[in-house]
């Protein structure tokens, strides 16, 4: 477990908590990102929406809106919104950042999906 894994508490008191975690690594390039765009009003949500080639997609984005129902978690100051529908489908899941000459971006390893299509983008 990262420290990212093991500091995502709360991020306000009161405030309900999902199960997502972010690599110590994705916590960094997603807060580098928020400040190179001088945000820092702004969350990264992670959303699960129908579509794709095997049902379900993946939306990764940084978001000013609170919806009624959202759970976060804060990794090292780096507050992460998944709204109520999506927390189901990725409870547990592990969000990473990658950059190597093969691929560069983030992954996420989700325990909850039982197939994907061949651009990881997509799950059923």
């Amino acid at each position: 477990m990262t420290t990212a894994e093991q500091t995502g508490t709360q991020a306000e008191a009161g405030e309900a908590t999902h199960g997502v975690n972010l690599t110590d690594a994705a916590a960094a390039k997603a807060k580098a990102l928020l400040e190179q765009e001088g945000r820092d009003d702004m969350h990264l949500r992670i959303a699960v929406q129908p579509g794709g080639c095997a049902g379900l997609r993946y939306q990764l984005f940084f978001d000013e809106r609170t919806l009624d129902g959202d759970l976060f978690r804060d990794f090292d100051g780096l507050r992460v919104a998944v709204d109520r529908m999506s927390a189901p489908y990725v409870q547990g899941a592990v969000i990473d950042f990658v950059d190597s000459i093969e691929k560069q971006g983030f992954t996420i390893d989700n325990p909850n999906a039982t197939g994907s299509c061949a651009c990881g983008d997509s799950f059923h």
